[in-house]
């Protein structure tokens, strides 16, 4: 009892004062506050009438299908004249590699006697055919001896280096056995004065 009294003793008017006041201050502000905070999202009434939106009842097609990946053209549409000009400049080149084969091509004795009059002599046609297989065969040649001569480069190296690496593997176990009767030795010592004392 004395506990409650004391306790009721200690509380001020001044202390109810200020939280009261602190309570009704924070319901005030958050009663009369910004309505924008929590306010209703526009309803379709307030949007403007020419506002177009996706209907799903009526059917929009937005490109015909062409083929390709996904039944459409794999082409942008703003760049259908770029695709145009490219397909009308394969389509000529390939009629000029047509009529190319046809008109060099033999298909008689007598278109094969008239192309080899107008081309280069045989005896041209052989030489030609045996610098091109000479010179081939000497960049073939030339190609071997340089991976031969770099192959032999790089068995030296490791070779070196494997011999270096063994040698300071030797060096450092070497090294470590040394510590290690060193440290015996002081151990052994250490443990001679612990047992004299």
């Amino acid at each position: 009892m004395k506990k409650i009294s004391a306790w009721l003793n200690n509380i001020r008017p001044v202390k109810i004062l200020t939280v009261f006041l602190a309570g009704i201050f924070i319901f005030l502000t958050q009663a009369c506050g910004d309505p924008g905070i929590a306010k209703q999202p526009p309803q379709p009434d307030a949007q403007s009438p020419y506002t177009k939106r996706y209907d799903p009842t009526k059917d929009y097609p937005l490109s015909a299908p062409a083929g390709g990946m996904n039944n459409f053209s794999d082409v942008d549409p703003r760049a259908r004249g770029t695709e145009k000009a490219a397909n009308d400049r394969s389509e000529a080149l390939s009629k000029n590699a047509q009529r190319n084969v046809e008109e060099k091509g033999s298909d008689s004795r007598e278109q094969y006697g008239r192309n080899f009059k107008e081309g280069t002599p045989l005896g041209e046609r052989v030489k030609n055919l045996g610098e091109d297989v000479g010179s081939s065969a000497g960049e073939v040649g030339e190609g071997v001896a340089k991976g031969t001569k770099r192959g032999i480069e790089n068995i030296k190296q490791n070779t070196q280096n494997a011999a270096q690496d063994l040698t300071r593997n030797a060096q450092r176990a070497g090294d470590n056995a040394s510590k290690n009767i060193q440290r015996g030795a002081e151990d052994a010592a250490d443990a001679v004065k612990n047992t004299v004392r």
